[in-house]
């Protein structure tokens, strides 16, 4: 059985209702997100754990509770008595969200203290997956450690997977944060960017540009999402062009790359090539963006 193990922070999800002034909270969080949509695709096919830290408040409990009632593996997450989880609350115009976060107490801050503690979450995993937000969280220490456990389990025989997910405003700049992503995406064997964020950070003229970079650095597999626009995947055999799934109704973008990943990666993990991998993606984030919030129990059962 597959194992893939997502590190990163899961956060309390204040997201709008649609009685204005009115939120639902629940828990998300982009590699979380990622992770619960892997659960409910693969079932028990792979497991899927979770690697991060969390407070020892109720708070933290009930998300603990919530990832094992989503069947995602949580032995491996740390506790800090001294900390909890952060927050964040999502707003919408137009079905583009912005988002507000208060993570100034979080723990998962503190998950890369130690290689060891790493080394023990990816010691039997077949695939790690990580984000450019995973690496924001940290300080820099910690964020070398988290890169160094990565090379050494991508040597080991391990495929790690790195979407860099940019969000500058995490970030004391832009030098330390475009640095930080090029030394992740040098020990990633599948990179899955975003091409605005990249053409706004990196200067990529175009979705090629992109995915040469990332290859270049040494990705066998790079898929270069677009919003509306076409994909790019790159392989050994070079560059594709795919088109993406068509929405008419677009509610809320909030997790439509995250569940991408989630498709791709399932699809790749059943055995699916990645041009069909891509398509799953293409077609779950389009399932996923016609509704509110980051879960979306509803994209799944219609798939």
């Amino acid at each position: 059985m597959t194992r893939i193990v997502c590190i990163g922070e899961c956060m309390v999800e204040m997201a709008p209702l649609d009685t204005v002034g009115t939120y639902r909270m629940g828990f998300a969080g982009d590699t979380l997100n990622t992770a619960w949509y892997l659960a409910k695709l693969l079932g028990d096919r792979a497991q899927i754990g979770y690697f991060t830290a969390v407070g020892t408040d109720s708070l933290s409990d009930q998300m603990l509770d919530f990832l094992g009632s989503a069947k995602i593996e949580t032995t491996f997450i740390l506790r800090r008595a001294e900390k909890t989880v952060g927050l964040y609350m999502i707003q919408l115009q137009d079905g583009e969200r912005s988002f507000s976060y208060w993570r100034g107490q979080s723990a998962a801050r503190t998950l890369a203290q130690s290689g060891k503690d790493i080394a023990k979450a990816l010691d039997s995993a077949d695939i790690a997956y990580f984000s450019g937000i995973t690496l924001a969280i940290l300080p820099e220490q910690d964020r070398d450690t988290l890169l160094e456990q990565l090379q050494d389990f991508g040597a080991r025989g391990g495929q790690v997977v790195f979407d860099p997910n940019l969000r500058p405003k995490l970030w004391p700049d832009t030098a330390t944060m475009t640095s930080a992503i090029t030394k992740a995406a040098l020990c990633s064997h599948v990179v899955l960017p975003t091409h605005e964020d990249e053409a706004t950070w990196f200067g990529d003229a175009t979705t090629i540009d992109t995915a040469k970079r990332y290859t270049d650095l040494g990705a066998s597999i790079v898929v270069v999402k677009n919003g509306p626009g076409e994909i790019i995947l790159h392989t050994e055999r070079g560059a594709q062009h795919l088109a993406p799934t068509h929405v008419v109704n677009v509610v809320d973008t909030t997790a439509a790359g995250d569940s991408f990943n989630a498709g791709f990666l399932a699809a790749r993990c059943t055995g699916l090539s990645p041009e069909h991998a891509v398509s799953t993606g293409a077609q779950l984030a389009a399932r996923v963006v016609t509704h509110r919030g980051a879960l979306v129990p509803e994209a799944i059962n219609a798939n």
